[in-house]
């Protein structure tokens, strides 16, 4: 399917579907809610191919890509199919010849905020593309896609994504994902749970637990204003730092064979163990202060990309396509003494028990059922307004994607690195996690002027060393 692009006005095409709605949650007064997408090359990018890889690639991956969000004559919101014109997406930046690498990472990180701040604009469809071609310290040019939350989930725009994207040993062929299955310690545990207490009186108690914890949490029961929590209003409107680190996948699963647990669970502890151990360091009397990370989960009926054809042209993935997840509130385990010096994998066993009780519960969907329930009777902006208290009442999210085994290319360009981020979002910290290859990148969201996103890196990294360094003598 080829898209043709006319040069001049925007014309009207025809009306899409309704606009789902957690796609009007993330588009309405109160939210506006995108993703921003990095892809880094190993050599300079040659963006001569650009309008035609979104007019061929890009754009008949999903209708929405080629609309506008509108409302009908019934107060709905509908997607309007409209011309696009190619050239009013793609940003290229100027900045200074010839800087080192060093200084183009000061022009990058600054770039990156500003473009999180920046609305989308409502009159075009909601997506831009920047094309960063200065060299930093990670790579030699940089592709920057941003795309709203309203178009669809991680899960969906990074399948979008890559699709534009190939194999660089084998173009003919689909890229792969990793499939990280559940421990048979898990397993074992959840068979001996269920021969003492049956699991469905288990699930239902902490169901009630979770989902009035959970009210609570959304309504009016605030985390402590923490070196990880300013509690502003419009905090998402605040300037951001964006920073990464990157862990060896390998080493992260010998962590897991040392605890036999799941890769999340690890890289979930590592990244709360590094948060306490930064609110320490900032302020030893908040270290253990109520501190609460929303955990985004999946909630479709397939486990992940099998291909990128997938989704593309598999009938369920498409029907798949949008915002299909939910979160769970869970608490930052308490900093002891034994995690910094005698056994910080108890951290991570803290950490996936308590993420293991919430999982075993219905919570999520009775969750979505309110949203429902609210936006029935009270409209899409109060719905809009329950979801951004319940981000703003909480202290940081956390949401992971699962990237390729193969190592690729775009447009035969080698692609080094990539990561994500969730911008406009009420809080003053977000996490994201994306592999690639063998390595695991985590991309830190921190509000500028709270947060030192270079101690906070030294700290998540500590809690990585000392994890691996325990799991390696524990053999």
């Amino acid at each position: 399917m080829e898209l043709k692009v006319e040069v001049g006005c925007v014309e009207d095409v025809t009306m899409s579907e309704p606009v789902s709605p957690t796609g009007q949650y993330f588009n309405s007064s109160v939210l506006s809610i995108s993703i921003i997408c990095i892809l880094e090359f190993e050599n300079p990018i040659d963006d001569s191919s650009s309008l035609a890889l979104i007019n061929n690639v890009f754009l008949p991956i999903n209708p929405r890509f080629s609309s506008i969000m509108v409302k009908d004559g019934e107060g709905g919101k509908l997607w309007k199919r409209v011309e696009v014109k190619g050239e009013d997406h793609i940003k290229v930046p100027v900045f200074p010849e010839g800087l080192s690498p060093e200084s183009y990472d000061h022009y990058f990180n600054d770039y990156l905020s500003k473009i999180a701040m920046d609305p989308l604009p409502q009159t075009r469809p909601l997506w831009e593309i920047h094309v960063f071609k200065y060299p930093t310290s990670n790579a030699s040019g940089s592709l920057i896609f941003k795309l709203h939350h309203a178009l669809g989930d991680g899960f969906s725009l990074m399948g979008a994504l890559l699709s534009c994207l190939q194999r660089a040993d084998n173009p003919s062929l689909p890229l792969t994902f990793p499939n990280f299955q559940k421990s048979p310690k898990q397993d074992s545990e959840i068979k001996s749970l269920m021969s003492v207490v049956p699991h469905a009186l288990c699930g239902a108690l902490n169901t009630v637990l979770d989902f009035g914890w959970s009210l609570l949490k959304s309504s009016f029961l605030e985390d402590n204003q923490t070196p990880i929590r300013s509690g502003k209003e419009g905090v998402e409107f605040r300037p951001i730092n964006i920073m990464t680190m990157t862990f060896s996948l390998d080493q992260i699963k010998k962590i897991k064979t040392s605890l036999q647990v799941t890769i999340n669970d690890v890289i979930t502890g590592i990244i709360f163990l590094g948060t306490r151990l930064y609110m320490e360091e900032t302020c030893e009397e908040a270290k253990n202060a109520t501190s609460t990370a929303l955990v985004l989960l999946n909630t479709r009926s397939i486990g992940g990309y099998k291909s990128v054809n997938e989704m593309v042209q598999n009938q369920e993935a498409q029907i798949q396509w949008g915002n299909q997840f939910g979160f769970l509130h869970v608490s930052l385990p308490k900093l002891h003494q034994y995690d910094q010096r005698l056994n910080p994998l108890k951290f991570v066993q803290e950490t996936q028990n308590i993420i293991k009780k919430k999982r075993n519960s219905s919570a999520v969907y009775l969750t979505g059922m309110l949203l429902e329930s609210v936006r029935k009777y009270r409209g899409p902006e109060a719905t809009a307004e329950y979801i951004h208290n319940t981000l703003r009442n909480s202290s940081m999210t956390v949401s992971n994607l699962i990237g390729p085994v193969e190592k690729m290319t775009l447009a035969n360009q080698p692609v080094k690195g990539l990561y994500f981020m969730v911008v406009n979002v009420p809080q003053s910290l977000t996490v994201t996690i994306m592999s690639y290859m063998d390595q695991l990148r985590v991309a830190v969201g921190s509000e500028k002027g709270l947060i030192d996103p270079a101690k906070f890196r030294k700290c998540t990294e500590k809690a990585f060393n000392i994890m691996y360094t325990t799991a390696v003598m524990a053999k």
